[in-house]
């Protein structure tokens, strides 16, 4: 058999490069952030944020939908670079409905969630300052502003990454809290800094 011959029927090697998909809620803020972090992982790590949004069961179920394709196409052409080695959806609790089947099914599916109470806007503010007051939407995108100017129109990520470290100690330290008051998820909190932090450790190598 030729040596060109071989060469073309010899399997694919795993991509080095962890494959990580992410399935938002928003539409505009959320998509922008994480493209952000896809940028400046470009050489360590394959961040893919679909465009779409929906509510947490939707966005679940989409994310359900594209594991099993991935799966199937790397069946298909046995080619494991066509799997995902993380499967997340971030979404808020606002006044959602089915955030409990939202839940099992993601973990039916082996799928990660990052949820932030009452939105993704408070893991952004907390790069910048403590907040354990309950916290609604339209204030928490005014704080923001008041630290971002024009941060609707843009998120600066390689900003609020050198700011990381902090946001990160005010979201652990949010989740103590509520914990100790039996308000696990409560008002306010993120989840959001678990999947931050799992690009960050996937993006320094597999081991």
């Amino acid at each position: 058999m030729a040596n060109h011959e071989r060469l073309r029927r010899r399997r694919p090697h795993r991509d080095p490069l962890p494959r990580i998909l992410i399935v938002c809620e928003g539409t505009r803020t959320e998509p922008l952030y994480f493209q952000g972090l896809r940028h400046l992982q470009r050489s360590l790590v394959k961040l893919e944020v679909p465009s779409g949004g929906g509510t947490p069961k939707t966005l679940v179920e989409r994310a359900a939908e594209l594991k099993k394709a991935a799966e199937r196409n790397a069946k298909r052409s046995r080619d494991p670079n066509q799997l995902y080695d993380e499967v997340w959806c971030v979404f808020d609790i606002d006044e959602h409905p089915f955030v409990a089947e939202a839940r099992r099914q993601a973990s039916d599916n082996k799928i990660r969630l990052a949820i932030s109470n009452p939105c993704f806007e408070l893991w952004i503010l907390l790069h910048f300052q403590d907040q354990s007051a309950h916290l609604e939407r339209s204030h928490a995108q005014h704080l923001c502003r008041g630290h971002l100017p024009g941060y609707e129109k843009v998120v600066p990520c390689e900003r609020l990454m050198d700011l990381y470290g902090e946001a990160r100690s005010r979201a652990e330290a949010l989740d103590a809290w509520q914990e100790t008051r039996g308000c696990s998820g409560g008002n306010p909190s993120t989840s959001v800094y678990h999947l931050v932090e799992m690009i960050r450790v996937l993006g320094r190598g597999r081991g």
